[in-house]
């Protein structure tokens, strides 16, 4: 009798499993399970974008908020931009002005000089000239006048 009784359990449990697995490979229950899944990460989707655009909104209107707040505020500490630019363009001539020198390149000033000096004498040349021209040379008498006149 025993043997009957292990039996009748053992078909039992065959026939439970075997519907239980029937179950899950039921393709209408694998479609609408899938289904599920895909509609729970549509929704998810749909809520990150939210989360995200909402995210946006409040980081811009914080960042109006800081530039209106501290708009009028003068830092003592902090120096304005131009001077900034000011002192970098100051720090680049300078590094540049060294290094040409240490190539023996003339600087600035030195060939500002130069172009004044060239200017001056350029200036004084053209004066010289417009004497020599307005003074013209003397006619010299020619040799015959100057025998003719000796003859008298």
């Amino acid at each position: 009798m025993a043997t009957k009784a292990s039996s009748k359990t053992g078909k039992k449990s065959a026939t439970q499993s075997a519907q239980a697995q029937s179950a899950h490979t039921n393709p209408l229950h694998h479609t609408s399970s899938k289904d599920m899944w895909l509609a729970g990460l549509g929704a998810m989707a749909q809520a990150q974008a939210v989360a995200q655009e909402k995210l946006h909104e409040a980081t811009a209107h914080f960042n109006q908020l800081a530039q209106g707040m501290t708009s009028g505020l003068n830092n003592p500490l902090v120096p304005p931009a131009g001077m900034r630019v000011d002192r970098l363009e100051h720090l680049f001539e300078d590094r540049v002005a060294r290094a040409l020198k240490s190539l023996g390149l003339p600087t600035a000033q030195e060939v500002a000089d130069l172009q004044d000096r060239v200017a001056a004498l350029e200036a004084a040349l053209k004066v010289a000239s417009t004497r020599t021209h307005k003074a013209a040379p003397r006619k010299r008498p020619s040799a015959k006048s100057t025998v003719a006149q000796g003859r008298k």
